[in-house]
């Protein structure tokens, strides 16, 4: 019942959260992804903000079919609205991290869910066929000051991940909780992975490689 509230949340209130993404580097990069043709079948996705913006993925997994979709800022509400340009191509698989950006702006929780439950929605109506990892939101480490706004956000994280586990059975999409393994013993985002105490140094993305390649999902 909780979820279902959750999921039914007015339009109204997330409307008021859906232009905070918009920044100049948002519409750089949207344009710059609707003048890329599409290329060949079997295309993987990485979709998120920042936290996927800065990754090297073809390289990292040594697969030419990889493709980024991060942006750096982006918000849930911002995926909503690019995402005809992700499936449209018809991806094999797409994983999705996003919400961290919608924490330090203010979004309440009922309206990030609501989010993902509509991203979900339209990936399953516009790409049947793709196979769909929401990867689960990460800690962040409040030692560090950069990032202020995003700091002191832990039991909404767990709270958001928790509902996005719970949600996976229900919608059909596979559930990565990368969370746990980048946890120090108070967690919160380990000094090993991080040196802003929001984004991941080389370290941390090969956690997180580790993690898919070793579930087989890449």
């Amino acid at each position: 019942m909780i979820l279902a509230a959750v999921l039914l949340a007015p339009l109204s209130a997330a409307a008021q959260y859906d232009s905070t993404y918009g920044s100049t580097y948002y519409r750089q990069k949207v344009t710059q992804f609707n003048g890329i043709p599409d290329t060949e079948s079997g295309e993987i996705i990485f979709l998120g903000d920042s936290i996927t913006d800065i990754a090297e993925w073809a390289d990292l997994f040594k697969n030419c079919k990889i493709k980024n979709r991060g942006i750096s800022g982006d918000m849930t509400a911002g995926i909503l609205n690019r995402l005809s340009e992700v499936t449209r191509r018809k991806p094999s698989r797409i994983f999705l991290m996003i919400g961290i950006n919608d924490l330090a702006n203010g979004v309440p929780d009922s309206v990030i869910i609501s989010n993902y439950a509509k991203i979900v929605d339209r990936i399953r109506r516009e790409s049947p066929a793709t196979k769909l990892y929401v990867q689960s939101i990460l800690p962040t480490n409040d030692q560090f000051t950069e990032f202020a706004r995003h700091q002191h956000k832990e039991a909404r994280i767990a709270a958001i991940n928790q509902q996005l586990e719970r949600m996976a059975v229900q919608r059909g999409y596979t559930y990565v909780n990368l969370h746990d393994a980048l946890c120090d013993s108070e967690g919160k985002l380990s000094t090993d992975y991080t040196n802003d105490g929001l984004h991941l140094k080389g370290a941390g993305y090969l956690v997180w490689k580790s993690i898919l390649q070793q579930k087989k999902y890449l």
